[in-house]
C-alpha cells in the first residue's frame, strides 16, 4: 500500500522465467475481489497462461512523475504493467478516468478498463457487477479475448464462462440472491 502500485505475486501465475502473458489490475475494494477471483478461474482453467496482477491503491501512481509528485517514471509503469502485453483494469469508478490518467503511457492501446457504466437498479451486488460487465467471468473472457492466440485454445472456457453469466440471470430471477459459488467465494490461490 505504501508504494500505491504494486504486484501482488501471490496472487498470479508469473514464474519470474518469462514475462506475463496479460495484466490483471484493479482499483477498488469489490474490483480487486473481482481480479483475484479471475485470476483464480484463469489459475484453474488455464494454468499455463502467466498472469500478473497489479493492484492499484493511490491512482496518481498512473500519471506521469513529471505530472504528480506520487506518479511514476515510464520505466517504472512499464515494469508494473510491460510495454507491450494486455493489461485488463477493473475499476470501481468510471473507467474513462483510468484512459485520462494513462493515454500517454506505452501499450495504452492494450489496456481495457472495465468499470460503473451506470447500469442496473436494485438487485444483487453481483447482479450489478455482471450488468456493468465488471464479474469475474467477464473479466476471464476479456483475458481470453485480449492475450493473442489465447481466443482459439480457450474457446471452451470463454463458453464456459459465458454460461456461468447466463446461468446467474436465471438463479437471481428464482432465488434473488447471488449465485452460491459466488456468495461464498473466499481466496484458495
Amino acid at each position: 500500500c505504501a508504494r500505491g502500485a504494486g504486484v501482488w505475486e501471490w496472487a498470479g501465475t508469473e514464474d519470474g522465467r518469462r514475462e506475463p502473458d496479460v495484466v490483471l489490475a484493479c482499483a477498488g475494494d469489490v474490483p480487486t475481489q473481482e481480479v483475484l477471483a479471475a485470476a483464480s478461474l484463469l489459475r484453474h482453467h488455464l494454468p499455463d497462461l502467466a498472469v500478473r496482477v497489479v493492484n492499484v491503491v493511490d491512482l496518481a501512481r498512473l500519471l506521469p512523475a513529471e505530472e504528480h509528485p506520487h506518479g511514476m517514471t515510464d520505466a517504472e509503469y512499464d515494469a508494473l504493467f510491460t510495454p507491450d502485453k494486455p493489461v485488463i483494469f477493473a475499476y470501481h469508478g468510471y473507467p474513462w478516468l483510468i484512459h485520462r490518467l494513462t493515454y500517454r503511457r506505452t501499450g495504452h492501446h492494450d489496456l481495457h478498463v472495465r468499470g460503473y457504466k451506470e447500469i442496473g437498479t436494485t438487485t444483487t451486488p453481483f447482479d450489478m457487477l455482471v450488468r456493468n460487465d465488471l464479474d469475474r467471468y467477464r473479466l476471464v473472457m476479456d483475458v481470453i479475448d485480449r492475450v493473442p492466440g489465447l481466443a482459439a485454445r480457450a474457446a471452451a472456457v470463454r463458453q464456459a464462462m459465458d454460461d456461468v453469466r447466463t446461468r446467474h440471470h436465471a438463479w437471481i430471477r428464482e432465488h434473488g440472491t447471488d449465485l452460491p459459488e459466488v456468495a461464498e467465494w473466499g481466496w484458495s490461490g
